[in-house]
């Protein structure tokens, strides 16, 4: 039978949520901008048509940056850093709010855009897609720049798209040349371009594995690559070993999934103080129920139900504590919700502040027809008294 050879892309859309902002403040093109800001943050308009906008240094509380511009990453700030150190780094950076509603629409029109031209399409997230160009008729880099202009025209923005025969490769590649890149790799190229990376380059070792490869003298995808196999093994386990060495020769045979089911669908928010559980009672028991609604609505909206319910915990020393409680029979009712998440509260001794407060269901199944977003529950949470 005649197969065509895999042609893999991965595009990623470039600083996603910075650019879309940039879009709506094309002012702040060129300058250092750091989404991650409250709703107190919004942009001030001034009688003069001009905006004002707040500062990095401006920022009082224990927010967390959601992404920032190429020149503010020059700066040295980057995604998940604390708001407060970036401050530091970078004081006068402008500093926006988080606008979900907006980033949700452009990633709509970006995949539309692409599915237009190839539409095998695995979907990673807002900001990132698969492409399986191996059936398209068509040079790869005549392809792979149709796309990137099809990306353009639908929504003002750049992407960065790598193509090589597997989606590891694509995925490293994407990011070899961002802003605006494109990076074509065959399986010869991977000495030359893959094996002088760092090993974190590769998606699937993350900073402890990175950690531990260190400790071992492995910083290179070039060394992991010459790494005795029997080393990787007494130090990572015998499965993740063979995984290390395979992907560090640019092996990989996952195919583009066109079609995928969530494993979960959570809600969660991590506090601007740490709340007593008795003191701020109130405020916990409005969030709570805020969440369980906010989850049900998530659930009826993308068709599912959920049978098992789990709360998720942080306290005020970092200490993570989930609990889970398995229904008779799925559900997407935020009293039902509420009032699984309830019990499964109970179970855990509220002796410290809290610094998170998260509800999930999962177990999911299909529902077959549409319903009402429930109204929210009512009442006042029951929370455990704390021990004395």
């Amino acid at each position: 039978m005649d197969t065509h050879p895999r042609r893999i892309a991965h595009l990623d859309m470039d600083a996603f949520y910075a650019s879309v902002e940039l879009l709506r403040y094309p002012e702040l093109r060129g300058l250092p901008v750091v989404i991650g800001g409250r709703s107190s943050h919004q942009p001030e308009l001034l009688p003069d048509g001009s905006r004002r906008f707040a500062r990095l240094r401006d920022y009082v509380g224990r927010g967390v940056i959601t992404t920032s511009t190429y020149e503010a990453r020059a700066l040295g700030v980057f995604s998940g850093m604390g708001v407060m150190k970036a401050a530091k780094l970078a004081p006068d950076a402008i500093l926006l709010p988080v606008d979900f509603d907006a980033y949700r629409h452009y990633s709509r029109l970006f995949k539309a855009a692409v599915a237009a031209v190839a539409p095998q399409i695995e979907d990673r997230g807002i900001d990132e897609i698969y492409i399986d160009l191996s059936e398209l008729p068509g040079a790869t880099e005549t392809l792979a720049r149709r796309i990137k202009q099809a990306v353009k025209d639908a929504t003002g923005l750049s992407c960065s798209i790598g193509v090589s025969p597997n989606k590891l490769l694509s995925k490293i590649c994407s990011d070899l040349e961002k802003p605006d890149g494109l990076t074509l790799l065959d399986p010869a190229d991977i000495p030359a371009r893959i094996w002088p990376l760092p090993v974190r380059k590769i998606n699937g070792i993350g900073p402890k594995a990175g950690e531990k490869l260190a400790a071992l003298g492995i910083t290179t995808i070039a060394e992991l690559a010459q790494a005795e196999p029997a080393l990787l093994q007494a130090s990572f386990g015998r499965s993740y070993a063979e995984w290390l060495h395979t992907a560090s020769h640019g092996i990989d045979e996952r195919p583009v999934v066109t079609s995928s089911e969530p494993k979960s669908i959570s809600r969660e928010t991590t506090f601007e103080r740490d709340l007593h559980p008795r003191h701020d009672r109130a405020t916990l028991s409005e969030v709570f129920t805020a969440l369980c609604t906010r989850l049900a609505g998530d659930l009826q909206r993308k068709g599912y139900l959920g049978r098992t319910i789990g709360i998720k915990l942080r306290f005020d020393d970092f200490r993570t504590v989930t609990r889970d409680l398995t229904l008779p029979d799925p559900t997407a009712d935020a009293v039902a919700i509420r009032r699984a998440a309830g019990e499964c509260l109970r179970r855990v001794p509220l002796e410290r502040k809290l610094r998170l407060l998260g509800v999930r269901a999962s177990a999911l199944s299909r529902r077959d027809t549409p319903q009402a977003i429930t109204e929210p529950a009512q009442g006042e949470l029951q929370l455990a008294a704390p021990s004395r």
